[in-house]
């Protein structure tokens, strides 16, 4: 996975005031979750913030990033897990970023990158890719920074579904059952397979 490394400071108001005045002054309100938990065993998170700025490289991107967090002189590896946006405006709002543990698998989305043209695209069918990304468990050493997905031999009506994939050291997180990607039959498709069949009745 590439690495990217972000600076943060502490916050110790954690309010809807707080954070409004935060962003007026260009920083994103985030949390930290890692080993800590509270009195009643819950994850406990440590608030900081980034400037707005920073965060473009890693968000606008449709890379996954092990970001290297430096709060307040504090370093931390983690990865970013939920992101809020604004309704109208897409601004970023909160990030919720998990700290990495060597010990323990990671579970996080990876890019899906179709590889190869598809025999249904040669016979005038649309490729549909139905989803950008795949959820894998696996230490954060082994996670790849795309999964290679090879739809060469894809037809017509035809579907590539989670389990149907499979990648050395990688759990998928999602469920087998969903679409990564299909090919759609298209009105030129469907007319050459018309006139094809009445040439073979011919």
């Amino acid at each position: 996975m590439k690495e990217i490394s972000l600076k943060g400071q502490k916050r110790a108001a954690t309010g809807k005031k707080a954070t409004k005045q935060m962003r007026k002054e260009g920083l994103v309100p985030c949390n930290l979750y890692g080993e800590a938990r509270d009195e009643n065993g819950k994850p406990e998170a440590m608030a900081f913030a980034v400037a707005a700025t920073d965060l473009r490289k890693v968000i606008y991107t449709p890379h996954v990033y092990v970001i290297n967090l430096d709060i307040d002189g504090e370093h931390h590896t983690a990865v970013m897990k939920e992101l809020q946006f604004h309704p109208t405006t897409d601004a970023v709002l909160h990030i919720d970023f998990y700290e990495i543990n060597e010990e323990k698998p990671l579970t996080i989305g990876i890019p899906v990158h179709l590889v190869g043209l598809a025999q249904g695209i040669r016979d005038g069918g649309r490729m549909n890719l139905s989803i950008r990304k795949i959820e894998v468990t696996a230490p954060f050493q082994q996670i790849p920074e795309q999964l290679d997905v090879d739809v060469t031999h894809l037809l017509i009506g035809k579907s590539i579904k989670v389990g149907d994939l499979s990648y050395e050291g990688l759990e998928f997180a999602t469920s087998k059952e969903v679409v990564v990607c299909s090919i759609k039959m298209t009105r030129a498709a469907s007319k050459n397979a018309a006139a094809t069949e009445e040439a073979a009745e011919e």
